[in-house]
């Protein structure tokens, strides 16, 4: 009876990987603690001794892309490859470090080119290990 006060969701699909990408920068995301920033895998750099793979990413900031290193945590069930639309997790903001080292995070998961308006880009696959919580935040 009341599904006419429901809004429509529009659901953005995109072709591929980098045209989604583009469309995140266009919006130009701004990085929060806790947040979820879009962003390009550019290169991988391997696996270092504690079991993180390290990557070179294109973050979707709102000047438009910001390239940092960032890695998959030990214990990632999986990890992206090149090319891959992924989400970056912001852990803290280093305000003593310049930019863009200031941004620690994470690689978090694989997004799907699907942007679903008012809940935000669909997740392909988890990156995050099991005995990572999710953050708490009572409303």
């Amino acid at each position: 009876m009341f599904n006419w006060f429901k809004k429509k969701q529009e659901v953005l699909q995109f072709p591929d990987a980098r045209s989604a990408f583009a469309h995140a920068c266009s919006i130009g995301y701004t990085p929060l603690i806790g947040g979820l920033v879009p962003a390009l895998v550019e290169e991988s750099g391997g696996m270092n001794r504690d079991g993180e793979r390290t990557f070179m990413v294109s973050l979707a900031a709102p000047e438009g892309e910001l390239k940092l290193w960032s890695c998959t945590l030990k214990g990632a069930p999986s990890y992206p490859d090149e090319g891959d639309f992924v989400g970056f997790r912001v852990v803290t903001i280093a305000s003593d470090l310049p930019e863009p080292a200031n941004l620690i995070g994470y690689i978090a998961c694989r997004l799907q080119p699907v942007l679903v308006t008012g809940k935000g880009w669909a997740v392909g696959e988890n990156f995050t290990p099991e005995n990572i919580k999710p953050a708490f935040r009572p409303l």
